[in-house]
């Protein structure tokens, strides 16, 4: 049976430890700044302080989904540095430790945070996310649709083409206005109405329905109550306007791709959000790799606040590079893989030439 060695128990526990305070010292003041950007709705529609608190409390787990590579390199650096200032890691390489052994140690930290950051971002941060939006959204009377158009929301489905002009939390939809077309691609029907409920599993009730049906140069208009409209548009669907594309579970990822990618649209912005959420846990390990050079020097005065502040820096600098390098995929048609990679990749090359140059020394 496996067993861990002393020295790996002891560095280990230590990373562990400082990565967790970071963390939580990150949580604290990024929940901080993100209630004082709510307050400034405090007091719209019915949107008051409470709602604000329990909204910030539900952006938890993306926050900890985002953070934990960030929290793993500053903790990990800082853990490294206390070490070697109090010439530990000296007394270790001494010993006999080699910098694989350590790194293999790290790495034990690193797949337990990657496991961490999956099960996160997978499990907890959909579900929370959109409840977090669901209640902002009803406290202040909004509608989740009206992005990006005046006119509403536009989506493509089959041959038809569909305009919402409000879509609410509770899968009711106002205003709807279907375009149906011919396989020659010719207008065939336009259908208003002024109400849609769904009803399970792909159908919706429309409600105050006025249809103008094109027939060759005449047009004629029908009128009714109610009528049952099948549709591949559904709650489920339409939710994923009220959660970015990188805080969805991969399944939701996978599912509206398709419907894009069905409906001849662009998909590339998803596609790459479905390889960072595959990407996104492993970068922990880089980040405890591109820690493990500054463990090595065991400055005495300012070294461990220099290496903290330098930690930061990286940090910033990754998360700016992911936030980039995706838009840039996005606006210059790049590989999904190779938008979703990119940031990881320079920042592993930068840790292996670091090591490289402390063996060397």
């Amino acid at each position: 049976m496996f067993k861990l060695r002393l020295y790996q128990r002891y560095l280990m526990r230590e990373s562990l430890a400082a990565i967790a305070l970071v963390l939580v010292a990150f949580l604290a003041l990024f929940s901080f700044f993100d209630l004082i950007n709510e307050l400034r709705s405090v007091g719209k529609g019915g949107y008051q302080l409470g709602h604000a608190v329990i909204f910030v409390a539900l952006s938890l787990p993306g926050l900890v989904y985002e953070l934990i590579p960030i929290a793993a390199l500053i903790g990990t650096l800082y853990s490294l540095s206390t070490l070697a200032r109090h010439s530990e890691i000296t007394v270790l390489r001494a010993s006999g430790l080699a910098t694989r052994d350590l790194l293999m140690t790290l790495f034990r930290v690193a797949g337990l945070l990657a496991a961490v950051t999956l099960l996160v971002g997978e499990g907890l941060v959909p579900f929370s996310e959109r409840m977090a939006q669901e209640l902002r959204t009803r406290a202040l009377s909004n509608v989740i649709a009206q992005q990006g158009f005046e006119s509403g929301l536009w989506v493509k489905d089959g041959r038809s083409f569909v305009n919402i002009g409000q879509a609410s939390p509770d899968a009711r939809l106002s205003k709807v206005r279907i375009y149906r077309f011919d396989e020659a691609n010719a207008l065939q029907s336009v259908t208003d109405a002024e109400q849609a409920e769904f009803q399970a599993p792909d159908s919706w009730q429309l409600k105050a329905v006025v249809r103008t049906v094109l027939d060759g140069d005449t047009a004629r208009v029908e009128t009714s109550d109610t009528e049952l409209w099948q549709s591949a548009v559904t709650p489920d669907l339409l939710s994923v306007l009220m959660v970015a594309p990188e805080r969805m579970s991969l399944f939701g990822l996978v599912n509206y791709t398709r419907h894009l990618s069905e409906n001849h649209q662009k998909t590339e912005r998803y596609e790459i959000a479905i390889w960072k959420k595959l990407i996104y846990p492993l970068s922990v390990l880089v980040m405890v790799a591109l820690a493990l050079p500054f463990g090595y020097s065991h400055n005495r005065v300012g070294g461990v606040s220099l290496k903290i502040f330098t930690g930061v820096m990286f940090g910033i600098l990754f998360y700016m590079l992911n936030g980039l390098f995706s838009n840039l995929g996005v606006i210059n048609a790049w590989p999904p893989l190779a938008s979703a990679i990119s940031p990881s990749v320079l920042f592993l090359l930068a840790a292996i030439g670091m090591l490289w140059w402390v063996e060397r020394r």
